[in-house]
């Protein structure tokens, strides 16, 4: 799913760089479409797992994907909607519009790269990394984005449709981010406490 993801932002990026938008829905509403075809394919594995039993650690790590799958469909949503809203206003945007998008997704782009490395590894470094991110370098591009949204509407109000959509997607640009971060989190906490386990069973 999170691969999906990728393609999504890829999409958005790419058609951003290339000021060619048409089609741009059409691609992320067929991502979204094997978003949620997956979700349920990984929820009925991760159910079959459980029925079968599994050993401590491998449980853990399943429910940790199972209680992922909500908002790994979030942010496959909020990707769709984005792509939505950029086809949408590309043709009424000044590029300095657009532009403010690119930094946002990019950096989404790497979040969601880095979950994918944490998740395979299981790594607590790359998880922590991803809450780095997005504290650090997210929060603050949505600000600007806000900003930026709110100065254009001041100076040009019958843009108010270009700034509103503009605001709209930085909000549900941060919203997947904080997705991400939730995912993360639960990661660390799986790996984290394994370690402690670890070390317990060590020392006796």
């Amino acid at each position: 799913m999170l691969s999906i993801t990728l393609e999504e932002l890829d999409a958005v990026r790419d058609a951003n760089a290339r000021a060619e938008f048409a089609g741009l829905g059409d691609r992320a509403r067929t991502l979204e479409a094997e978003t949620n075809a997956l979700e349920l394919e990984i929820e009925d594995a991760c159910l079959q797992a459980f029925a079968s039993g599994l050993e401590p650690g491998e449980l853990e790590f399943h429910l940790l994907v199972f209680r992922s799958l909500t908002n790994l469909e979030r942010v496959g949503d909020y990707a769709f909607k984005v792509a939505q809203d950029l086809e949408s206003l590309a043709p009424r945007a000044r590029s300095a519009t657009l532009q403010d998008v690119l930094p946002l997704v990019t950096l989404l782009k790497e979040m969601v790269e880095t979950l994918a490395f944490a998740f395979a590894e299981r790594d607590v470094k790359a998880a922590r990394e991803v809450m780095k991110l997005d504290f650090e370098q997210v929060d603050a591009l949505y600000e600007q984005m806000q900003r930026a949204s709110l100065t254009r509407l001041m100076e040009r109000p019958e843009d108010n449709e270009v700034a509103l959509t503009a605001g709209r997607m930085a909000r549900n640009l941060e919203r997947l981010g904080d997705h991400l971060v939730n995912i993360a989190e639960r990661l660390e906490r799986l790996v984290m406490g394994h370690s402690h386990t670890h070390r317990l069973l060590n020392s006796h």
